[in-house]
């Protein structure tokens, strides 16, 4: 094991005796899958992709090459989403959660894992433009569904769409919404060149490119909440640290009240927004 945390640790992996803990795992006593996988991470493939899963929120999900990576930061929205679904007491039937830009769908996947623990019944739409990453959605939201029907609190009803944002949800859900979580991409275009190369090189350019400012998919996320959420219901997004202020303004020139949230220890940043009841 020191051996190979030292191959890992001299490649840059900084987290190395972890790595090489799930590599081992993932090989599982096969010495020349062991080394196989090791020489994939040192040159530069993402480690979610080699071992087929990442965890956020303490639990695995299933990813797959070329599928974008859910970030440990994620887990401020996995946290804030809950507990403002949860905070709606009076609200009866299922939640009603939609994840835009859903990758894996481990970002709405995570959120209903939480609110299915409390007792709430969650119906969750997922939506993305990779078909891939849908595909990986579909498998681990379908999972989730097992397991909440396996051992019983509360029971989730899971739907997957491949399409741009909200184009591909049916017409009843619009309105309707309890909340709305989009991890949109938001690493301005010229910045992609600076992100690790697992990342630029390895997962899927518009899960990353956020265009000039990297607003342009948060805002139309954006302009489509006041259309998708119920009076009441929330968006929550992230967005960088120096984006804050241009994305509180367009959200709140479309009517959405707004919270920033942050978390120094997940190095994270995030938007909380309420559409007014009427």
């Amino acid at each position: 094991m020191d051996e190979l945390v030292a191959r890992l640790r001299a490649a840059g992996c900084v987290f190395a005796e972890d790595e090489a803990r799930i590599i081992t795992e993932a090989a599982d006593g096969d010495v020349a899958r062991l080394e196989e996988l090791v020489v994939a991470r040192v040159v530069g493939l993402p480690l979610e992709h080699l071992v087929g899963w990442a965890e956020l929120d303490g639990r695995r999900w299933r990813v797959s090459p070329g599928v974008f990576v859910p970030r440990q930061r994620s887990e401020l929205l996995v946290r804030e989403a809950t507990a403002r679904a949860a905070g709606d007491g009076a609200a009866t039937g299922p939640v009603l959660l939609v994840d835009l830009c859903c990758g894996c769908g481990a970002l709405g996947g995570a959120v209903a894992a939480r609110l299915l623990a409390t007792g709430r019944d969650v119906e969750i739409h997922a939506a993305d433009v990779d078909p891939v990453a849908v595909a990986c959605a579909h498998d681990n939201l379908r999972t989730l569904a097992e397991n909440a029907a396996a051992h019983p609190a509360g029971a989730l009803t899971a739907h997957t769409y491949a399409g741009d944002l909200a184009d591909p949800l049916p017409a009843e859900v619009w309105g309707r919404i309890d909340v709305l979580v989009a991890n949109a991409p938001y690493v301005p275009t010229s910045a992609i060149s600076l992100m690790p190369p697992e990342a630029r090189e390895h997962e899927p350019h518009a899960a990353l490119d956020g265009g000039d400012d990297g607003l342009a998919i948060l805002r139309r996320v954006i302009d489509l909440a006041p259309k998708l959420l119920r009076p009441g219901g929330h968006l929550l997004v992230e967005t960088g640290d120096g984006q804050v202020s241009a994305a509180v303004g367009h959200l709140e020139a479309a009517g959405l009240t707004t919270t920033v949230l942050s978390d120094d220890d997940l190095g994270a940043t995030a938007l909380a927004a309420t559409l007014p009841p009427k």
